[in-house]
């Protein structure tokens, strides 16, 4: 498989995760009738079927990381190249943007929108370390240990997590830079976007010293 190919894998898959992400949102903003908790329960059974389709379509192509800290992970395991890592970083990025774009399309709205939803406090920071931190946990050893698993454990994965966690997991940078464009229900404001970004990366860190240490108990 080509480069070229796997980028466009991967950027096609990471704008169909948005358009999972925030259509369902709209479509749950429209029907629930105000109730927040019945929206976040179809976003997140949304959500994680989505993750789980289309990690299982696209795995055998880019790997369907859809995520930047997923794919550090893999240049740091010797999964991908570090050559490659730019460009599905900027895949990843302008996927996630124009996904979002293509679903305000479709349910009518403005194509650029600025979140209006404030997301504010250090909690929910520690909630994006916490859910960064499990996703890359998860991907890691069920990759190792049963891949073809891996699509069903990312998509439940994610799914519980948008409950046990504050800041509903969005534990991926792209994902959650392009929600900053989107003033619906998964909309985040870009004021409380710098937060959300420092505590996955600092999730991602966390995980990678976790994975050095395991590399050295093995070593010994």
């Amino acid at each position: 498989m080509s480069l070229r190919q796997k980028l466009l894998a991967e950027g096609l898959g990471t704008a169909l995760l948005l358009a999972v992400i925030v259509g369902s949102g709209i479509m749950a903003q429209r029907l629930a009738n105000g109730n927040e908790a019945l929206m976040l329960l179809a976003n997140s059974t949304a959500t994680g079927a989505g993750l789980l389709v289309l990690s299982a379509a696209l795995s055998p192509v880019s790997g369907a990381h859809f995520n930047p800290l997923v794919s550090l992970m893999m240049c740091v395991r010797g999964d991908l190249a570090w050559t490659a890592l730019p460009g599905y970083v900027i895949v990843q990025f302008v996927g996630a943007v124009l996904g979002v774009f293509a679903t305000h399309v479709m349910f009518g709205r403005p194509i650029l929108e600025i979140a209006t939803k404030v997301r504010p406090g250090w909690p929910l920071a520690w909630s994006e370390l916490i859910a960064t931190f499990g996703l890359l946990l998860v991907i890691h050893h069920t990759s190792l240990k049963r891949p073809e698993s891996l699509p069903a454990a990312v998509g439940g994965y994610i799914a519980a997590a948008y409950w046990f966690t504050s800041s509903t997991s969005f534990a991926n940078p792209a994902v959650a830079l392009a929600r900053a464009f989107t003033d619906t229900f998964t909309g985040i404001s870009p004021g409380n976007l710098p937060a959300y970004v420092a505590g996955e990366c600092a999730g991602a860190l966390l995980f990678l010293i976790y994975l050095r240490g395991l590399t050295w108990r093995a070593a010994s």
